[in-house]
C-alpha cells in the first residue's frame, strides 16, 4: 500500500541533526508516511550514520550538492505519497504536527499547499506563513516575534516555508517542481507564487508546529545567504509577477535593488551582492522564458490581494 504521505529532507553535512529529526519522525501520531533523506554529497558521515540508526529511512545518494531545490526534486521523483512534506534537517517535529497538517488538504481538494507553524528553539517564531511586498521582497511571517498566539488560526495565506511544508503530489505534476536554477533560498516563494497562479490555495496550520535552528546548515546572513536570497528575488519576480502587479510595484522593485547595494556595503557583504546583482541580470531572459510557461488561471488581482503596500518589511531577512 502507497503511504500517505512522503517526508522529503534534504541534508548536506548535517549529521549532527538528523538524530533529533527522524528520532521526531518516529514518535507521531500519523504512522501512513515515508522518509526519504536525500544527501547532497555529504562529508561527515551523514548516510552511513543514519542507515546504521534509521534502517526504514529511503535514502538518496546524490553524490554532489544540488541545493535544496534539485535536493528536495530528487526525493519527490522517489516519492510514493499522495502528500508530499518537505523537511529541514535541522527541525524537531510536534507528535501530531503530520496528523494536524494533513487535514485541510483532505478536507478541500482545492488546497495545494499547507505550511506549519515554525518556532525557533527559544520558543519565539520563525515563520507562519510567507508574504510579499510591492518590492518584491518575500519574508516570513511573525519572524523572531514572541509567540502569544497571534498567529494561532486556521487561515489562507499567500504561501508556506518549504522548511516545513506539505504539498499535494497533484499539484506538483501540473505546475512543476522546485526551480532548480535557483539553488537555495525563495524555491518556495516561487513555487507558492505558480501555485497561486494556477489556482490553488495555501492553508497556514498553527496545530502543526515544528522546532527550526535557523540557518543551521547555511546561516543567515553570510555571504552564501546575500547572494542567492537577492539573486533569487529578481528571478522570482520576473518568472512570477502578474503584468498589472509588476506595472504598479516597479518603483518599489527598483528602489529596493538600488538600496540593497549600500545596505550590505556597511556589512562588509558588498562582494556578495554585486555578484548577486550581476548574475540575476544574465538569468532574466532564462526566467523570461519560463514565465512563458508558467500556467495562470486567476485574474491579477488574486495575486494583487496578497502583496503588502503598508507596514515594517524585515530588510534584514533579504
Amino acid at each position: 500500500m502507497k503511504p500517505l504521505i512522503s517526508v522529503v529532507i534534504v541534508n548536506y553535512n548535517g549529521k549532527k541533526f538528523l538524530d533529533d529529526c527522524l528520532s521526531s519522525l518516529e514518535r507521531q501520531t500519523c504512522q501512513n508516511f515515508e522518509i526519504i533523506l536525500v544527501d547532497n554529497g555529504s562529508s561527515d558521515d551523514s548516510i552511513t550514520s543514519t542507515r546504521g540508526k534509521f534502517p526504514g529511512v529511503i535514502i538518496v545518494d546524490n553524490r554532489t550538492n544540488l541545493g535544496f531545490a534539485g535536493g528536495t526534486n530528487s526525493g519527490i521523483r522517489e516519492a510514493q505519497g499522495e502528500f508530499i512534506f518537505t523537511l529541514n534537517n535541522d527541525t524537531i517535529a510536534d507528535p501530531r504536527m503530520l496528523e494536524e497538517i494533513v487535514r485541510p488538504m483532505q478536507s478541500d481538494p482545492e488546497v495545494g499547499v499547507c505550511g506549519s507553524k515554525m518556532l525557533l528553539s527559544d520558543g519565539r517564531i520563525n515563520s507562519t506563513a510567507i508574504c510579499i511586498s510591492r518590492s518584491g521582497a518575500a519574508w516570513d511571517r511573525g519572524m523572531e516575534e514572541e509567540d502569544h498566539g497571534q498567529y494561532d488560526k486556521q487561515e489562507e495565506v499567500f504561501g508556506a516555508c518549504a522548511g516545513a511544508a506539505l504539498y499535494r503530489h497533484s499539484m506538483l505534476d501540473e505546475i512543476g517542481l522546485f526551480d532548480e536554477d535557483f539553488f537555495l533560498y525563495t524555491e518556495d516563494v516561487d513555487l507558492a507564487f505558480r501555485a497561486r497562479l494556477a489556482g490553488w490555495k495555501c492553508m497556514y496550520v498553527p496545530t502543526a508546529k515544528v522546532v527550526h535552528v535557523h540557518g543551521g546548515t547555511a546561516g543567515p546572513g553570510s555571504d552564501m545567504a546575500v547572494y542567492y536570497l537577492n539573486r533569487n528575488l529578481l528571478w522570482y519576480i520576473t518568472k512570477n509577477f502578474p503584468p498589472r502587479a509588476l506595472l504598479v510595484s516597479l518603483p518599489w522593485i527598483v528602489a529596493r535593488n538600488c538600496c540593497d547595494i549600500p545596505y550590505y556595503l556597511l556589512r562588509a557583504r558588498f562582494r556578495s551582492i554585486i555578484r548577486s546583482k550581476i548574475d540575476a541580470f544574465r538569468g532574466l531572459p532564462a526566467m523570461l522564458e519560463k514565465r512563458k510557461a508558467i500556467k495562470k488561471r486567476v485574474p491579477d488581482e488574486e495575486i494583487l490581494k496578497w502583496i503588502h503596500k503598508k507596514g515594517r518589511i524585515p530588510h534584514k531577512l533579504f
